[in-house]
């Protein structure tokens, strides 16, 4: 193991928190174009440079966990992994990114992404529940004393 329980479900939790940020950001510029207070140009410009970034950090959480050896959250977080690539390997030629200017309006597709953003901030507030309860387990339990003997506590550190 490279790091220790603890350390990692606490990045775990942190990168967890990040994506969350981000699709709270999400929401707020989606909701922006939805209302007029942006244009189609400047929303998709912003939110196709956050998409890779969102790949990566979760594909991030997904390897240190399989380095260390929880499978069970490894597979639990397969199924966002493999819809996150779909997404991006589905992007039709022609457009800019995920979110394409000339197409948003069309089609309901800002309704369809912010459904979207919704079913990711339900996903990531779960697993950073999951990350927080798996941290506390790990710390409870490693000793926070270092004990030589078992009747003996060493208070100096």
């Amino acid at each position: 193991m490279i790091l220790s329980d603890s350390i990692l479900f606490s990045l775990s939790m942190l990168d967890t928190g990040a994506l969350l940020f981000l699709l709270i950001y999400f929401l707020i510029t989606l909701s922006d174009l939805e209302c007029d207070y942006m244009n189609a140009q400047e929303c998709c410009s912003r939110l196709n440079q956050w998409t890779m970034p969102k790949l990566v950090a979760h594909v991030f959480v997904s390897t240190i966990l399989s380095m260390h050896g929880h499978f069970v959250l490894v597979f639990l977080n397969l199924p966002m992994t493999m819809w996150l690539i779909y997404e991006i390997l589905t992007i039709p030629k022609g457009n800019l990114g995920l979110y394409d200017p000339t197409e948003i309006h069309n089609r309901g597709q800002i309704k369809k992404h912010m459904r979207d953003c919704m079913i990711y901030l339900g996903y990531y507030l779960i697993f950073f529940f999951i990350y927080l309860y798996c941290m506390i387990t790990s710390l409870l339990k490693d000793d926070p004393l270092r004990r030589k003997d078992d009747e003996e506590i060493i208070y100096e550190f």
